[in-house]
């Protein structure tokens, strides 16, 4: 008797339809495998043009984002941005920014030093940090309550509407700004570590604040978000309290032997997928459980010298650059091109702008330094950098801002990146620099090209 008439019925059927799934997964790779290699390359090209006109990569791969979506190629070619990013494609590119994401926060987490090495510095530091939250806070809020009827969405409160945009302009590119600081040989005179230290209470305090406004925006009622925010700080005390001293001895053995091993790699990168997952369960966005992983690692320099050395250029160079796409793909610039929506474009350019600059300026000034130390730091301050993309893609993927606002604010965060670093040199020439980083002892080269740091 042949073959087939030995088999039941439905196993060629069944073999018929594996054969039909293989298939189709194979025709999404082959369209999502372009989709990469067109953002890589967009990302590449465009990060090099800005290190040729002295400005950090990021700000560039920022740009390429919202050139690859509707504002350029989706205008010139929409049959080529339609083949390019088909809907079928977006899924794809959502998870990977999203386990991109996940994974960069818990690295800026876990370069995150919140210890003081000189009397009066931490207090200094959270004086900064007060002021670089409130003053962007406050004036991005009373924007908030004012735009409430113009850009909200019809679901969102005036006062949660207030609270995101104010959050959102408070943040600070805590890893843009260590850059330029380690680039310049400054990360250990008085205004780096200060800074450093005030830039990371200043990002924590508003992942805190946008972890409690998704949980009230998604809890569907007071019980549902009291219980998700108080899963929320229980996740974190758990992580800060039983996970951390559980990891450290991970820390010494790193900075025994000075690298990571095979298992501790595949303990490091478990840890914030899993926080990940619990804070998405908990109802709070992945990236939360990410950044407080990080804080989770050990704090021992040549650990996260380690850490940093083998995940962050995988993680900046393929998977964010996907983040951005995304976010460009999101981005509708077309939106705002109206009288009114340029006049509420400027507005909340100007509060994001005024709120940090002169906020952590006249802050700083307070505190004993020169003017030119206070605009430095000022400008550095108000650098946003991927922070705010992050937090602002978190609020439109769970439907708190609206497409419009969301466009304003990519601009915001193009904008102000662009111009800390021209304005933090016209406030501190490098002869000024290495006069500070002499009375420091700091031994770092000052100066470095903008183009070769690619800070984030």
């Amino acid at each position: 008797m042949p073959l087939p008439a030995l088999l039941p019925a439905s196993v060629p059927a069944l073999v018929h339809a594996e054969a039909q799934a293989a298939d189709a997964n194979l025709e999404l790779a082959l369209r999502v495998l372009p989709a990469l290699a067109v953002i890589l390359l967009a990302a590449a090209l465009c990060g090099r043009l800005a290190t040729l006109v002295m400005q950090p990569r990021v700000v560039g791969e920022m740009v390429a984002g919202v050139l690859l979506g509707p504002t350029l190629l989706g205008a010139l070619f929409p049959d080529a941005q339609a083949a390019l990013f088909p809907a079928e494609v977006r899924p794809v590119l959502y998870v990977l920014s999203t386990l991109g994401l996940t994974l960069y926060m818990f690295l800026v987490g876990a370069g995150m030093d919140h210890d003081a090495r000189e009397p009066g510095e931490l207090r200094k530091a959270s004086v900064l940090a007060a002021s670089g939250i409130l003053s962007p806070l406050v004036l991005g809020g009373a924007a908030g309550l004012v735009l409430w009827d113009s850009l909200s969405r019809p679901d969102v409160g005036r006062v949660e509407f207030a609270l995101f945009l104010g959050g959102a302009l408070s943040l600070t590119a805590f890893p843009m700004l260590a850059r330029i600081l380690y680039e310049r040989g400054l990360q250990n005179s008085r205004i780096g570590r200060i800074a450093l230290l005030a830039a990371s209470i200043d990002d924590a305090v508003a992942w805190c604040l946008l972890a409690a406004l998704s949980a009230v925006h998604l809890g569907g009622g007071t019980g549902d978000t009291l219980r998700t925010i108080a899963l929320a700080a229980v996740f974190a005390a758990v992580m800060l309290g039983v996970v951390a001293p559980l990891l450290r001895p991970l820390g010494r053995r790193v900075a025994r032997t000075g690298s990571l091993g095979a298992g501790a790699v595949y303990v490091i990168v478990l840890v914030p997928l899993t926080a990940g997952w619990i804070t998405d369960a908990i109802g709070v966005y992945s990236v939360f459980g990410g950044f407080v992983a990080g804080l989770a690692m050990p704090r021992e320099p040549a650990f996260r010298a380690a850490l940093h050395g083998r995940m962050m250029d995988v993680v900046s160079t393929l998977l964010l650059p996907v983040f951005f796409a995304f976010s460009g793909l999101n981005t509708h610039l077309g939106g705002i091109a109206g009288g009114s929506a340029l006049l509420m474009f400027a507005l909340i350019l100007a509060l994001a702008f005024s709120g940090k600059y002169f906020g952590c300026s006249l802050a700083t000034r307070a505190l004993g330094f020169g003017w030119r130390e206070s605009w430095a730091m000022g400008a550095m301050m108000n650098a946003r950098g991927l922070m705010i993309l992050i937090f602002i893609n978190i609020g439109l993927a769970q439907g708190m801002i609206t497409q419009e606002l969301f466009a304003m604010l990519v601009l915001v965060a193009v904008l102000t990146t662009a111009g800390a670093l021209p304005l933090y040199k016209l406030a501190l020439p490098e002869r000024l620099e290495r006069a500070d980083a002499r009375k420091t002892g700091s031994a770092a080269p000052v100066g470095a090209a903008a183009g070769e740091t690619g800070f984030i």
